[in-house]
């Protein structure tokens, strides 16, 4: 196909045959909104690196979710911010933890909205890692009986999926095993299968309050440079029996997504974390650039590259975009290059 015969311009002509051949399509539904529950009364606090992002005791969390859900935001993801912690992550799956406590009031007072949990030990430790410490570093099969009982407490307490984070080998099995056991065979677990130890999560651990104490986490989450490792990775989640899989940062790992969608017919999920959203809505306060439209852009990236599912702080914004019937190709009447 060559000019003058071929004009690629013809179709781009008018709005109504751009929506026509539109190739990437965007809905709420896609939209999983992070969370952060703290424990105590009363709190609703901003975290300085990620502005409209807080910590939040139960009952904020509830109202935000009403808000989620009225707004179309089918499901959320909790992270905890427990009143104690200690060697080995207690709170992660005690009866009464932090997040047990918020999922029985989610459930309770907003029944129609998707919990999904976080299984994790890093919230929950006084050193910050992923699980229990020996000779200096995380050991991989101890672990794997405490992230166990976290994911089966979260059913317990009423979760609608469990997400596994830690990045320790065989936790999907060992998670899928206990929830198969006692009678959780309906509930799904998405891994946190090609998580990559970045740079990006640097907003997160203040959210979270989870930065490592000591060392870091290269020994158990993913080498930037590694491709053929995510195969292997997400393979092995997917053999052990995860629903969904998903890749984590986002935006730089664009060809991960696609790896993931390429190999495996599950179900992909992307976390667009903090990060990421930190750096949008810092550029956005500068006037650096048209925040709305950066964000939407973002959100068409990760589905085009293959993504079923998009994690991300700013699900509120772009619900509330989608609802206005926000177009990406608005942009073309704003005097943008």
């Amino acid at each position: 196909m060559f000019f003058p015969t071929f004009r690629a311009r013809r179709i781009r002509s008018k709005e109504v045959f751009r929506r026509m051949v539109r190739e990437t399509s965007l809905s709420v539904d896609d939209l999983i909104y992070p969370m952060f529950s703290a424990f105590g009364k009363g709190i609703r606090k901003e975290i300085s690196s990620m502005p409209g992002i807080y910590q939040q005791s139960i009952e904020n969390i509830v109202e935000e979710a009403q808000e989620l859900y009225e707004l179309g935001v089918p499901a959320v993801i909790l992270f905890g911010i427990p009143e104690k912690k200690d060697a080995v992550g207690s709170d992660a799956y005690s009866e009464t933890g932090i997040i047990q406590e918020t999922i029985r009031a989610l459930k309770k007072q907003v029944p129609g909205l998707a919990v999904i949990t976080d299984v994790c030990m890093c919230e929950y430790t006084d050193h910050g890692h992923c699980g229990i410490i020996k000779d200096g570093d995380v050991d991989n099969d101890s672990t794997l009986e405490l992230l166990a009982k976290e994911a089966l407490s979260h059913a317990l307490a009423g979760a609608d999926m469990v997400a596994p984070s830690d990045m320790m080998d065989g936790r999907v099995a060992a998670i899928r095993e206990i929830l198969d056991e006692n009678g959780f065979n309906n509930i799904p677990v998405m891994s946190y299968a090609v998580k990559y130890a970045s740079g990006y999560y640097g907003p997160f651990r203040e959210a979270a309050e989870s930065t490592p104490q000591f060392g870091d986490r290269r020994s158990y989450q993913m080498d930037p440079a590694n491709r053929l490792e995510a195969v292997r990775e997400a393979q092995m989640d997917v053999e052990e029996g995860a629903d969904i899989i998903m890749v984590k940062p986002g935006l730089p790992y664009l060809d991960i997504v696609r790896e993931m969608r390429n190999e495996f017919n599950l179900p992909v999920a992307v976390y667009n974390v903090s990060g990421e959203y930190s750096m949008i809505k810092a550029a956005g306060k500068m006037g650096w650039i048209d925040e709305d439209r950066v964000i939407m852009e973002t959100m068409l990236s990760f589905k085009r590259a293959g993504a079923d599912l998009i994690l991300t702080y700013h699900a509120k914004e772009v619900a509330k975009l989608l609802h206005k019937g926000y177009e990406i190709s608005r942009a073309s009447r704003c005097g943008c290059p």
